[in-house]
């Protein structure tokens, strides 16, 4: 009988094992799929910010644009002014 006990246990920890090797594959897929999408969030996040400094230049470029186009306009409408009260002289 108490041959019985060793062969019961050894049984026991013969399937213990092959659960364990089994559960291994699944947890270890998940611990990859996890950090994939830490890795994928992080990308994510990094071309967001790309995205709104890229924005940021563009709208920069876009005022000064518009500065210059107004301050142009006014440079003109001077000129025109003064044309206009030369012609009128």
């Amino acid at each position: 009988m108490q041959n019985g006990y060793i062969i019961l246990g050894i049984i026991a920890l013969l399937f213990l094992s092959m659960y364990g090797y089994a559960y291994f594959s699944v947890f270890m897929e998940k611990i990859k799929a996890r950090k994939n999408k830490e890795a994928d969030v992080e990308k994510e996040a990094i071309r967001l910010e790309n995205r709104r400094k890229n924005q940021e230049l563009i709208d920069e470029r876009v005022r000064k644009f518009n500065e210059r186009k107004e301050e142009i306009q006014r440079e003109l409408m001077l000129l025109d002014k003064m044309k206009n009260r030369q012609q009128v002289s």
